[in-house]
């Protein structure tokens, strides 16, 4: 069996949402994720536990609204395979601009840099490093990020390692004209480049 990582933020329970999403819930079964990485904004101690039934693995760094947490660390490096991963809330970025999460990636030594804040899904790559940002759980809204009259779209991530190769995959919720809500899933990809090994 795959090991998982969810990587999950900006949940803002319950000031900003009431719960994670049912449809969600049902797919982040205990016994299928190994890890998770909560990138900050975990405000209450029932959305904590039930990150912890999930995976008992929960790393977690300090968000801007995690007042009561005064001891999480604002960054924090994993590594699965061969890549290290490095998390953050985001909120010591002055933008979510490419150049400065290149440079937050190289101060953390890390392949992949995973950051929240925004309250939207993005993923890239640039400069051989890989950048995710997994939006919000719960589709809380953001304050300063969202463009106006945006409507955050609930999201999360599950990576799958297998030495220098990463797989994201992304689950939306989605509603359609009607109200409607689905999960929709991609998929991206990232293999570390591989430096060459000199020969005679």
């Amino acid at each position: 069996m795959a090991f998982l990582i969810l990587v999950i933020g900006d949940l803002h329970i319950p000031d900003r949402a009431l719960d994670i999403p049912a449809k969600f819930k049902k797919l982040l079964a205990p016994g299928k994720i190994g890890q998770t990485l909560c990138l900050g904004n975990l405000t209450d101690r029932h959305t904590y536990e039930y990150l912890r039934s999930i995976a008992p693995d929960l790393k977690i760094v300090k968000g801007r609204t995690d007042v009561e947490a005064a001891g999480l660390p604002l960054t924090q490096v994993v590594t699965h395979g061969s890549l290290r991963i490095g998390f953050l809330e985001g909120f010591t970025l002055v933008s979510s601009e490419p150049d400065l999460l290149l440079a937050e990636a190289n101060k953390l030594d890390v392949d992949v840099l995973c950051w929240g804040g925004t309250h939207r899904f993005d993923a890239f790559e640039y400069m051989d490093k890989f950048f995710v940002n997994p939006g919000s759980a719960t589709g809380a809204f953001a304050t300063g990020w969202g463009k106006e009259g945006e409507e955050p779209v609930p999201s999360f991530c599950l990576m799958d390692v297998q030495g220098i190769s990463l797989t994201l995959y992304v689950y939306q919720l989605r509603k359609d004209d009607n109200g409607n809500e689905s999960v929709a899933v991609e998929k991206v990809t990232y293999t570390k480049p591989v430096e060459p090994t000199g020969g005679s």
